[in-house]
C-alpha cells in the first residue's frame, strides 16, 4: 500500500494556510495561488530535512507542517503585494539559505550553527543557546557553585547540569538572560502568532496607498531583517538603522548571507549614547510608516522610546515587535533565538516522541518562519492605513505552524512513518542522480550591503531629520 493509501491528501496544506494568515489580518476573502504539494515533499526539497537528525545518521522528517507553511506565508504576502513582487522566491527555500551560504548541516541535538545545544537535566531536557563570549561568562553565576567552565566547553558543561532540575535551571538562566528553555510538548491548542498590543489593530479596510511605505528597521540577525528584505521586494524604503557602538551582529557573519538580506536597504548609524542620536532615532520613528524592532521593551525605553505611545500618537504607524516569547510580563524579558525558540515551541519533543532520539529540527527555524510572518503583517498593516503595535513571538509563530495540522501520540509516529514514505517514493520515481532529500541552496545576493552609516545624511536629510 503507497502512502497516498494512508492519509488524508495534504498536498493543500499551504494554500489552507495562507489563506487562515490573511484572515487574521482581516482579508478574508483574497485568493491565493499555491502549487500544491504534500508537506513532507516540500520540506525534502528546500533542505529541511537536509538539516534534521543525528550527524552521523540519516536525516528525519519532522511530522510539523514546517516547509509548507512557509510556502503559505510567502504567498499570502504575495496576495497582498504589488503583482510579481515576490516573482522567483519560495517561501520553504528561505528556511534553509542561512545554512547553505554558512555551510551548516545537522548535528542532531546540536544546531546546525553550534550554539544551541539540548542537554540532559535530572528531570528532562533543556535547550540552551551560547551565542556570545558574554553569554559564557554568565555561566558562574548560573551553575552557582563556582564552576569554572571556559568558553565552548560544551561537554563539562553538559556534566554540570545533569544531575540539575530543568525547572531551576530555566528560571536561574532567563533571570540570568540566557536563551534557555525547557524540551517542551507541543501547544494542544491553537496559539495566534500575531497579537495585538496596542493600537487599532487590522480593520479589513484597504486603503490602497498611493507611495511605497517608509520602513524603519531597528532589528538584526535574521528574522526582522528577512522582514524587512520581504518589504524592500514589494517596493518598501527601507532603512537599517544601528547603533555606532554595537551594530549588527550579523555583519560579522557570512558576508553572502548578510548582502542577500540587506543589499538595497540604506544604512543609517547613530549614538544612541548621545541626546542627539536618541533625538534622531525617535524622529526617524515618527516618519516611518513600518517600524521593525526585536528589542526587550525596557532596553527601547532607556532610549526614550515607547512603542505604545508611538502608535497612540501616529495612527497610521505599523510597529512590529519581535520577540521571543511575548510582550506580557515576565515573558518580555526572556532571550530567545531561532533554535531554542523552535524547541520552546515543541518541535525536538515531537521529534523524541516518534524518533526517540533529541534532535533540533532546521537552522534557527524560528526566525525564518517569523520574518515571512512579519512581512505579511506589516504589509497588510501598511495598506490598512495602519495596523498599532503588533507583537509576534518566534514561540508563537512556530506553535501557531505545528498547529496547523497537528496530531499527537501514536497517530504522530504513524503520521510520520507515511511522510517518510512519501519522500521514498519520490526518490523511486527520480532519475539517477536526482535526490528528493535536497541540500539547502541559497539565492545570490543582488549586490552587497551597505556599509554602516553610508546613508546616514542623505537619510535625515530626505527624511526631514536634523543632522
Amino acid at each position: 500500500m503507497s502512502a497516498a493509501d494512508q492519509e488524508p491528501d495534504r498536498a493543500g496544506i499551504g494554500a489552507v494556510y495562507a489563506r487562515r494568515l490573511l484572515e487574521a489580518v482581516g482579508y478574508p476573502s483574497i485568493t491565493v495561488e499555491l502549487a500544491a504539494e504534500h508537506p513532507a515533499l516540500s520540506a525534502a526539497r528546500c533542505g529541511l530535512m537536509a538539516l534534521t537528525g543525528p550527524a552521523d545518521g540519516a536525516p528525519l522528517p519532522c511530522p510539523a507542517p514546517l516547509a509548507a507553511c512557509a510556502d503559505g506565508a510567502l504567498a499570502a504576502l504575495a496576495a497582498l503585494a504589488p503583482m510579481g513582487a515576490l516573482d522567483g522566491l519560495r517561501g520553504a527555500n528561505l528556511l534553509t539559505e542561512r545554512a547553505a551560504i554558512a555551510g551548516h548541516v545537522r548535528a542532531g541535538s546540536v544546531s546546525p550553527g553550534g550554539s544551541c545545544h539540548l542537554l540532559q537535566t535530572a528531570d528532562g531536557a533543556i535547550a540552551l543557546s551560547l551565542t556570545r563570549d558574554d553569554d559564557w561568562e554568565l555561566l558562574p553565576a548560573w551553575l552557582r557553585d563556582g564552576s569554572d567552565i571556559g568558553a565552548g566547553n560544551w561537554g563539562a558543561l553538559a556534566a554540570n547540569v545533569r544531575g540539575r532540575t530543568m525547572q531551576a535551571l530555566v528560571e536561574d538562566g532567563r533571570e540570568l538572560g540566557l536563551a534557555v528553555c525547557p524540551m517542551a510538548p507541543p501547544s494542544s491548542r491553537p496559539v495566534p502568532w500575531v497579537q495585538r498590543v496596542a493600537g487599532r489593530g487590522y480593520s479589513g479596510a484597504a486603503a490602497l496607498p498611493r507611495r511605497a511605505p517608509r520602513v524603519v528597521d531597528l532589528s538584526s540577525l535574521w528574522a526582522g531583517p528577512l522582514c524587512s528584505h520581504l518589504l524592500q521586494r514589494c517596493g518598501a524604503d527601507v532603512v537599517k538603522v544601528e547603533s555606532l557602538s554595537r551594530p549588527d551582529g550579523a555583519r560579522r557573519g557570512p558576508p553572502a548571507f548578510f548582502d542577500l538580506l540587506n543589499a538595497g536597504k540604506r544604512s543609517v548609524a547613530l549614538d544612541f549614547s548621545t541626546a542627539q542620536g536618541r533625538r534622531q532615532l525617535q524622529a526617524l520613528l515618527a516618519r516611518a510608516d513600518i517600524v521593525i524592532e526585536a528589542s526587550r521593551p525596557r532596553a527601547l525605553r532607556q532610549l526614550g522610546i515607547d512603542a505604545e505611545a508611538m502608535v497612540q500618537a501616529h495612527p497610521a504607524l505599523s510597529w512590529i515587535s519581535i520577540n521571543g516569547y511575548g510582550r506580557a510580563e515576565p515573558m518580555a524579558q526572556w532571550i530567545a533565538y531561532g533554535d531554542d525558540a523552535g524547541v520552546a515551541a515543541g518541535l525536538s519533543r515531537m521529534m523524541f516522541e516518534v524518533f526517540g532520539q533529541r534532535v533540533i529540527v532546521g537552522d534557527a527555524i524560528a526566525d525564518p518562519l517569523t520574518g515571512l510572518h512579519a512581512a505579511l503583517a506589516a504589509w497588510a498593516g501598511f495598506r490598512q492605513g495602519g495596523a498599532g503595535l503588533l507583537s509576534i513571538a518566534l514561540t508563537d509563530v512556530v506553535r501557531h505552524c505545528i498547529a496547523a495540522d497537528l496530531v499527537a501520540g501514536t497517530s504522530l509516529r504513524e503520521r510520520t512513518q507515511v511522510w517518510r514514505q512519501r519522500v521514498d517514493e519520490a526518490q523511486s520515481l527520480l532519475r539517477a542522480g536526482e535526490v528528493a532529500v535536497a541540500v539547502p541552496q541559497a539565492r545570490v545576493a543582488e549586490g552587497a550591503a551597505a556599509m554602516l552609516g553610508a546613508d546616514t545624511d542623505a537619510v535625515l536629510r530626505d527624511w526631514g531629520v536634523a543632522c
